[in-house]
């Protein structure tokens, strides 16, 4: 890995490791990398400043064509040996969106708000630095079928994994299959994924990337789980993208498929992304205290800040039609918005591994890894530091089992939107706290909920679904 990356650090690694095209990635609007590449001798010292010109309009939510033009100014701190482009040694650099015109940073840009997060953080004297530490969970499946016509529409996913295969008739059918809700975490041979998570990892840390841990998750049919250390917002926001570009290459190379959809499966575990996050100032934590849960006033607030505009969080953290699958109240998703130590059933856990003041951290559980991280974290980050100024009370913690509360215990605790249009309809209702230090903006506020509603809401709602056909088919 290359240590120091300046222009001319990162010309002579491209150099020294033979590279002869240097691949160019951002992020668009809604989530997606983006690229497109350019032979080395293209890449030269000032285009580090200078850029490489694009047409915005092409970009979900981006520009109008009549003011497409746009800049890619490649960030040189994140400049790795691009782990699939084997016929050809490429480079890969993460890039910023600049006008071209005022030479700013493009305010759409979803990397550019994470930087203006981080950069507000520090200019309100709280803390310097924001951790954040996301685990996203994911399925690898061996097959994936979908159709959508105006008269007729289906899904189908298959993994050999499956329980739902232990009846096929082919032969051999050899069985060891997790059953639903016990895929955590038995070994091989029901556990039939051990060697392709293994390349996963090593791939992951190719790229510079500290993996932790990896294990089967929850599900039948192929649940992951790998997690990787923490770091600074920004550079957990480009880590997130190249976790799920590596994951997904990694998984076609050996002819599986892997999604992020928080809930792809009926009656089983969805795949959720809680977030652990701290505050730093100077080298020292600032979360650790003789509060609840060993936490400092100053975390109690954070979560205060998170819970108050967790229904409004939850249209970045939980952005898809498909998050309000997964986050339905009365079963396991952390739906319920209240804190607690260990409980898991709660929106906010405080971890209790670990003594030390360094680990001491709140996982915020909510959000799945359908979301755009830099926003997702940039928001999250807003809100804590609301809480924090605004010195939110977050209540009494959450420390009984959820699902033991009677009906009238259960009404005291508030939960998350239960669709994608009431965390919509929140978000619209509640986005100051977003605004302070022009992180977000009312443009980028504005075409989000616009977004959302016309591209994805109206999309899905207007359509039958198969369900319905079961249920009203003969009314």
């Amino acid at each position: 890995m290359l240590k120091t990356k300046t222009p001319g650090d990162v010309l002579a690694y491209a150099e020294e490791h033979r590279c002869r095209l240097v691949d160019l990635k951002f992020m668009d609007f809604v989530g997606q990398w983006q690229h497109f590449a350019v032979p080395l001798h293209e890449l030269t010292a000032d285009t580090f400043e200078e850029g490489f010109g694009f047409d915005g309009s092409s970009i979900r939510g981006w520009q109008p064509i009549h003011a497409s033009d746009m800049l890619v100014v490649p960030d040189p701190a994140t400049a790795v040996i691009d782990p699939f482009c084997n016929t050809v040694p490429t480079l890969s650099l993460i890039c910023n969106i600049v006008d071209p015109v005022t030479h700013e940073g493009y305010s759409r840009d979803p990397r550019h708000i994470a930087k203006k997060a981080e950069a507000y953080l520090k200019r309100t004297g709280i803390a310097d630095v924001a951790y954040f530490g996301p685990e996203a969970e994911f399925f690898i499946f061996d097959d994936v079928r979908f159709d959508l016509t105006p008269n007729a529409s289906f899904y189908a996913v298959d993994s050999d994994e499956g329980i739902w295969n232990s009846g096929r008739g082919d032969r051999p059918n050899l069985g060891h299959r997790p059953r639903h809700k016990e895929g955590y975490f038995p070994v091989s041979p029901v556990d039939q994924l051990v060697d392709l998570r293994h390349v996963m990892v090593q791939t992951l840390e190719s790229v510079g990337i500290q993996v932790e841990r990896e294990h089967h998750e929850v599900a039948t049919a192929g649940q992951a789980e790998i997690d990787f250390r923490y770091g600074p917002l920004v550079d957990m926001g480009d880590q997130l993208m190249w976790f799920k570009y590596i994951i997904k290459n990694v998984a076609r190379l050996h002819g599986k498929t892997v999604t992020f959809m928080p809930k792809p499966l009926h009656g089983d575990n969805g795949s959720g992304m809680h977030v652990h996050q701290s505050l730093w100032r100077d080298g020292k934590p600032l979360f650790a205290g003789d509060g609840y849960g060993g936490l400092s006033e100053m975390a109690l607030h954070y979560i205060g800040g998170l819970l108050k505009h967790a229904p409004a969080l939850c249209a970045i953290t939980n952005p898809t039609t498909n998050s309000y699958r997964r986050l339905v109240p009365g079963f396991e998703a952390p739906v319920n918005l209240a804190y607690s130590s260990r409980n898991r059933s709660a929106a906010i856990r405080i971890p209790m591994y670990q003594a030390s003041p360094k680990a001491k951290r709140l996982e915020y559980r909510t959000p799945d890894p359908s979301c755009n991280g830099y926003l997702a974290f940039a928001a999250m980050l807003m809100a804590g530091l609301d809480g924090i100024e605004n010195r939110i009370d977050p209540g009494e913690p959450l420390d009984r089992d959820i699902y033991a509360l009677s009906p009238e215990e259960l009404s005291d605790v508030p939960s998350a939107p239960g669709s994608l249009e009431d965390a919509l309809r929140a978000l619209r209702a509640d986005h100051a706290f977003l605004l302070r230090g022009d992180v977000f903006t009312e443009d980028v506020i504005d075409t989000w909920i616009e977004y959302k509603t016309e591209k994805e809401l109206n999309f899905v709602r207007t359509r039958p679904v198969p369900a319905e056909f079961m249920l009203y088919y003969d009314v």
